[in-house]
């Protein structure tokens, strides 16, 4: 999430003042999963909502624009950097509260979303074991609408803490303020620039219900006598992603690239008689989602490709990989090109997931 405002001459804004630790010129690389990145010219760490306020204020009084930074792992940093104050976020903890046949689980923006699975799944609570080693945080969840395997965060959330940048104050939005939608939500529109999220409230089920009707999961449970459990769906989950996205360990990644399309149905019929064998799904009534690594595989026949230290991985083409030494520059050129073949093929624009920081 970034906040513009016109930055100054980074010589005249003074950092000794506030009572948070603001360093200067930090390398972004190590602070994403692309392993990419410049300089920001300005970096904290905040662990409290006491100390982010401190942040935005030395921001607004320096004029100095402003990106909020969870887990990094799905963002493209320039190679130029960031030419303002990065904050990221680190204000942890959760706790679990009964409610009737439901518990109630408040996590700081700042804790790894994987744990909250992980900690959900032992406590048998149903509802986000389908989002299982999603890395990042508790606060990009929700802003970045995350989903996989036929779940959505939005299905569970019940609330979101924010910081108003603007007014300097807490506010929590109940989840129909939160304009959810794919991949997408209110925090990353300009109505809610201003906000910067703090902590999350879900609402998981006690009662055994579980969503395996993605075909992956269907696969894997195919030869399985009863009803797996929630670890067993758990454990699935790994072994599915571990198949269809790289060692982040490894590889420079931010998982998916672009976002799979919605379109009308009048879009969808066009395609069908272009591309009789197409994989779509239906949205609703007017709308199908449109798979565009099907596309990159059948109709371009572009899995595994590679140029210079940038790949689309082989086993799902909709992920870009960084085998290491590639620039940020050469990443975007390289997702523009992808982009440009696309739409030659079925004449649609397709809309990057990953953020781009900084200036390209």
């Amino acid at each position: 999430m970034i906040f513009n405002n016109k930055s100054q001459d980074k010589e005249k804004v003074p950092v000794t003042s506030y009572g948070i630790k603001i360093e200067q010129n930090i390398l972004l690389k190590p602070f994403t999963t692309f392993k990419v990145g410049g300089n920001a010219d300005y970096f904290c760490r905040v662990s409290s909502v006491d100390e982010l306020k401190e942040a935005v204020s030395f921001s607004r009084e320096n004029n100095i624009p402003i990106f909020v930074l969870g887990g990094g792992s799905n963002i493209l940093v320039s190679d130029n950097g960031f030419k303002g104050l990065v904050i990221k976020i680190e204000i942890n903890g959760m706790s679990f509260k009964e409610d009737g046949d439901s518990v109630l689980i408040s996590a700081f923006a700042g804790e790894d979303w994987d744990n909250v699975v992980e900690l959900s799944v032992k406590k048998q609570l149903y509802g986000i074991e389908n989002l299982s080693f999603i890395p990042g945080t508790v606060g990009a969840s929700v802003v970045q609408n995350i989903g996989a395997y036929g779940t959505e965060i939005k299905n569970v959330v019940t609330s979101v803490e924010v910081f108003d940048a603007q007014n300097l104050k807490t506010i929590v939005l109940k989840k129909t303020k939160c304009e959810f939608g794919y991949r997408d939500s209110i925090f990353k529109k300009p109505r809610g620039k201003n906000y910067i999220v703090t902590k999350v409230c879900f609402k998981l089920k006690k009662e055994r219900k579980l969503n395996l009707s993605y075909k992956d999961i269907k696969k894997h449970f195919d030869t399985y006598t009863g009803v797996p459990t929630l670890k067993e769906v758990r454990k699935a989950i790994g072994i599915i992603r571990k198949d269809k996205f790289p060692n982040l360990e490894m590889f420079g990644t931010a998982g998916s690239f672009f976002k799979n399309p919605i379109i009308s149905n009048e879009e969808a019929s066009r395609l069908k008689n272009e591309i009789p064998d197409i994989y779509m799904f239906t949205v609703d009534n007017s709308n199908k989602k449109l798979l565009i690594a099907w596309i990159l595989d059948n109709e371009l026949g572009l899995n595994g490709f590679k140029k210079g230290n940038i790949c689309l991985f082989e086993r799902q083409p909709l992920v870009v990989v960084n085998f290491g030494g590639a620039t940020a520059k050469e990443i975007k050129n390289f997702t523009d090109n992808i982009a440009e073949k696309i739409y030659e093929k079925i004449k649609i624009k397709i809309i990057p997931e990953v953020v781009f920081v900084g200036e390209f």
